[in-house]
């Protein structure tokens, strides 16, 4: 048993049912830039699980980077403010970029990271997001791909943690009880 899953209220998506869902990602972005090479950016660490997986299901000459931002500081809701943390390292002038989320609650962050992104002028930008939870949402963002719509519960697990526990979890869950 995983360290402090006794917390755990109970499974909201299942192992295999994430890993179908993964695949199937990986397969519309292979039929949808067939003939070209996607620029896959994930925003750390939420996201990491979730793009080593899809990358390996895009059947197509990829390219990888990493950005990271802040706005939960320990806590269970966004702040509001967006800290850009670790930028790209990549020029992506010119490229086929898609922005790989873990997660759309309010939609700031990935409004934020489309603006920033959108600066350096991509050839398309298009995002990815394994989670959103609609009725939180602030702002509307387009999401491209999208995993699941999931209700508004704080939720752990494939890469997505509470106070870094939990990211290791083979599948997606909510918490018996969260601070504010």
């Amino acid at each position: 048993m995983v360290q402090g899953t006794a917390k755990l209220e109970g499974i909201l998506i299942e192992t295999q049912e994430l890993h179908q869902r993964v695949a199937k990602i990986g397969r519309d972005i292979a039929r949808d830039y067939h003939g070209k090479s996607p620029f896959l950016v994930a925003v750390l660490a939420g996201a990491a699980v979730f793009h080593a997986d899809l990358v390996r299901q895009i059947d197509l000459n990829i390219e990888v980077d990493f950005v990271a931002v802040s706005s939960y500081r320990n806590s269970t809701k966004s702040t509001g403010n967006i800290e850009l943390t670790k930028g790209l390292e990549s020029n992506i002038s010119g490229l086929d970029v898609i922005l790989v989320e873990d997660i759309v609650d309010t939609g700031l962050t990935m409004s934020y990271l489309l603006q920033v992104f959108r600066r350096f002028n991509p050839a398309s930008l298009k995002t990815c997001a394994l989670l959103s939870k609609p009725s939180c949402h602030e702002v509307e963002v387009p999401l491209d791909y999208l995993g699941f719509e999931i209700p508004n519960k704080f939720v752990v697990g494939y890469g997505l943690d509470y106070r870094q526990q939990y990211r290791n979890l083979p599948f997606i869950a909510t918490l018996k009880t969260v601070d504010k």
